[in-house]
């Protein structure tokens, strides 16, 4: 946007730097397989701002977070001829170096996790029970971490190596980051939100989450949390193990996806008009369960 100067452009977020405070706006965009589609789900960004900023509240005794506020007021001058397109989908937060790790925890077996169990009995190196099926419970949820790419996928990695980019990471900025804590930290912030969805007629299947480093050594929660776009969110009446789930997620993206036989290693697809409206459907419907409000577009 002209005058707010260079865009650092994630996925789905558009970021500017200023100074202490960095400013997060949630585009329309949608990723699917690493790969960002090339249709916008409409309001997207507006629902996943509103639904992490109930989350960052919900959550701060467990883990601080970045959120500074999410009022128009708060931008800076810079900003205001934009206001009808930030408001609702910008977060005004504070500047942390974000951690080279994917904190991913699993309730479930499902999705890349589930492909991995079938090659090899574990994910990440986590050994599992034999005789799961698609989507079923996990006894213990499992901490799975990732590296977290600039492009291109994510890989899944065990404990050791996670600890290992940790302690090059730690190095690297002369801190001491301890991978047991966080590891315990982002179950604790799982289970809270499992509990919480479950009060509200949803499953928790799986979720990232992202931490950051303040410059007093710190780590906080940042980007966002508990959301469809960072976690599997399924109905809990409609649930049983072997792929029989309704989700509040983008999985019916990832279905019609598999169902048109797409790489996942080439320019992704032209979305249909059905596929982007049941998208966004789902997504107001996570949200207004979530917070207990009306969404207002």
């Amino acid at each position: 946007m002209e005058g707010l100067g260079i865009p650092k452009h994630g996925k789905v977020r558009d970021i500017y730097d200023y100074g202490e405070k960095v400013i997060f706006i949630a585009s329309d965009r949608i990723s699917a397989y690493d790969y960002v589609m090339p249709n916008l789900i409409p309001d997207k960004g507006k629902i996943l701002t509103s639904i992490s900023e109930w989350w960052f509240e919900n959550t701060e005794h467990i883990l601080p977070n970045h959120l500074i506020s999410t009022s128009t007021k708060e931008l800076p001058e810079k900003a205001q001829p934009h206001l009808d397109y930030l408001r609702g989908r910008s977060m005004v937060v504070t500047k942390a170096i974000t951690l080279p790790i994917e904190f991913i925890v699993r309730g479930y077996i499902t999705g890349g996790g589930w492909n991995e169990y079938k090659r090899t009995g574990a994910i990440c190196g986590v050994a599992l029970p034999e005789g799961l099926v698609k989507d079923s419970e996990l006894e213990t949820p499992i901490f799975t971490p990732s590296t977290k790419a600039e492009s291109g996928h994510d890989e899944n990695i065990d404990y050791l190596k996670y600890s290992e980019i940790l302690k090059n990471f730690s190095s690297a900025h002369g801190v001491t980051l301890d991978p047991d804590f966080l590891r315990d930290k982002v179950l604790e912030l799982f289970e809270f939100g499992r509990q919480t969805l479950a009060k509200k007629g949803l499953l928790l299947a799986d979720t990232k989450f992202e931490l950051g480093l303040l410059q007093d050594g710190s780590v906080i929660l940042i980007d966002e949390a508990l959301t469809p776009d960072s976690s599997r969110l399924w109905l809990a009446t409609e649930w049983e193990p072997g792929d029989k789930r309704v989700n509040y997620d983008k999985q019916i993206l990832r279905d019609w996806l598999e169902s048109i036989g797409w790489d996942k290693s080439s320019s992704p697809p032209s979305l249909p008009r059905e596929v982007i409206d049941k998208t966004r459907e789902k997504y107001i419907e996570a949200f207004q369960l979530i917070t207990g409000k009306d969404f207002v577009s």
